[in-house]
């Protein structure tokens, strides 16, 4: 066993523990840390998702046509989510052995070079096919960041609160992340109205990448003020760090690692779909005007952002477990209308179809950050969390868009919502044999049991 090199503070009372204040001195600093890296980092990821869906299928894959093209963008947006496992493992091999901070400032400064590099890649008209080569190249690099950073995020909070209140402020990543899907569609409908189609296709879509090395320097101050995890420091003082732990998680809790990868997967299907690919449905199928989309997007944002508050506080009332089932049941209904509202081409459907979608994911990723980080064991915990996620991430973020513009095409919107509602379904027994966690200490011994 090796131990890791970072000055900690470990803080009295204990966090993680059933002891202590519910808002111990630190964790608004350790929140706003948390809740601003995490804008920052998933602002980027989220900029491509949007110009995957606008303007990529013209600037990148003009020689495929409107429907391949589009595919082949949402492709591109795939890429990142397979790249996404990779990273946890890499940064979560690096978060479990050298400490959380550290690692998160190199996923932060991975993913700005990335995202700047995107906004001055030239187009295929200029460079031909070297363009959509380069662009994957970035993605990747994107998806690899992107999966060191959540689970990071998350566990830079749960391992400084209190145990009463872990549901709360294990939010503020999730929090971070509508405020990203906000602030992505808010500089896009920036744009999108201050320039007409033309002018946007050609060069307006850049300005959102450009200017999120603005936001860099900000991130990486904050992330350089706080000090690594009491969780972390306690586990390296008395037991050291795994040499391996992506194997010894898989050696330990192979099956809590499946079984949080499928419960995940609700959740990020529909923030993909409505935060996403309905960008690209609206304006492209039921050919709503661009400036009205991007702003019921940002609507969405806000939806998310709200349910996610709501979704965290009551799990520490009521369970994490009994949130997520809430939020997968009122997923396999939902899902199985909302094409066929929005079939009906109105400017209400549209309105209602991406902030309820996002609404329900909401609910879930609320208490997600709690319950991912509660189940697992120190030694590996960064790991196992980012590794989940992020397959969560290729089955539920990645796949449905991918597949939603051929199932469409072919079938109708209702066989999409089907494929919708089976992953809700899958989630939900997911979470149903996994059992309630909110009741654990995040530094306890290894082989104590989930109920």
């Amino acid at each position: 066993m090796t131990h890791s090199q970072e000055k900690v503070h470990p803080p009295s009372p204990t966090p993680g523990s059933s002891t202590g204040k519910a808002n111990p001195p630190g964790m608004k600093k350790v929140a706003a840390a948390s809740f601003i890296g995490t804008v920052i980092e998933f602002y980027d990821y989220n900029i491509y998702g949007v110009a995957a869906a606008l303007v990529f299928p013209t600037v990148f894959f003009p020689a495929l046509g409107a429907v391949a093209g589009t595919v082949a963008s949402f492709a591109t947006l795939g890429v990142a989510f397979v790249a996404r496992p990779f990273g946890s493992i890499l940064f979560g091999h690096f978060g479990d052995r050298l400490g959380r901070k550290k690692t998160l400032i190199v996923t932060m400064l991975l993913m700005g070079v990335a995202t700047l590099l995107v906004g001055l890649m030239p187009t295929a008209g200029q460079i031909g096919v070297a363009a959509p080569i380069l662009i994957v190249v970035l993605r990747i690099l994107q998806g690899l960041a992107a999966g060191g950073e959540w689970g990071g995020a998350v566990l830079f909070v749960s391992e400084h609160a209190p145990k009463s209140k872990r549901g709360f402020w294990s939010m503020f990543p999730s929090l971070g992340g509508g405020g990203a899907i906000i602030l992505a569609n808010a500089t896009f409908f920036a744009a999108a109205i201050g320039m007409s189609d033309e002018t946007f296709a050609a060069w307006g879509w850049r300005i959102p990448f450009l200017a999120s090395i603005l936001l860099i320097g900000v991130g990486l101050w904050v992330r350089l003020t706080i000090d690594e995890t009491p969780v972390f420091a306690k586990q390296v003082e008395q037991h050291g760090t795994a040499r391996t732990p992506f194997l010894d998680a898989f050696k330990n809790q192979p099956k809590q690692v499946l079984l949080a990868t499928g419960t995940a997967a609700m959740t990020l299907s529909l923030t993909y779909i409505g935060g996403t690919y309905l960008i690209s449905y609206g304006t492209k199928i039921l050919e709503l005007p661009r400036p009205y989309v991007l702003s019921i997007a940002i609507v969405g944002g806000f939806s998310i952002s709200v349910a996610v508050i709501l979704g965290a506080v009551l799990s520490d009332r009521i369970g994490r477990r009994r949130m997520i089932m809430t939020a997968a049941c009122l997923a396999i209904v939902w899902t199985l209308m909302l094409f066929p509202i929005l079939e009906t081409r109105s400017l209400f459907a549209f309105a209602l179809g991406v902030p309820v979608t996002m609404f329900i994911s909401g609910l879930a990723t609320g208490p997600l950050g709690a319950f991912l980080s509660e189940l697992f064991h120190t030694r590996y915990r960064y790991t196992a969390t980012g590794l989940s996620y992020s397959l969560a991430g290729m089955l539920g973020g990645a796949i449905p868009p991918l597949i939603a513009t051929p199932i469409i095409a072919a079938w109708g919107g209702f066989a999409f919502g089907l494929v919708m509602a089976a992953l809700a379904a899958v989630s939900l027994t997911c979470v149903l044999v996994i059992g309630e966690t909110k009741q654990l200490d995040l530094d306890r011994e290894d082989g104590v049991p989930v109920s």
